[in-house]
């Protein structure tokens, strides 16, 4: 695959990425155990920390 289209697919998946994290974050809370919103919480803010630096880098 050439760079530029790789860099170009990254991109549009990051943008995806963030658009399902903006969405989930705006969606009011789900019904569960408070661990597994805290879970949750905290498995959205790896991703879009992982997003940030991978978009840093690039």
């Amino acid at each position: 695959m050439y760079p530029d289209l790789y860099l170009y697919v990254e991109r549009a998946r990051a943008r995806e990425l963030r658009a399902d994290a903006d969405r989930y974050r705006l969606a009011p809370p789900p019904s569960g155990s408070v661990v597994r919103t805290l879970e949750r919480r905290l498995g959205w803010a790896l991703v879009e920390t992982g997003l940030r630096l991978v978009h840093r880098h690039y």
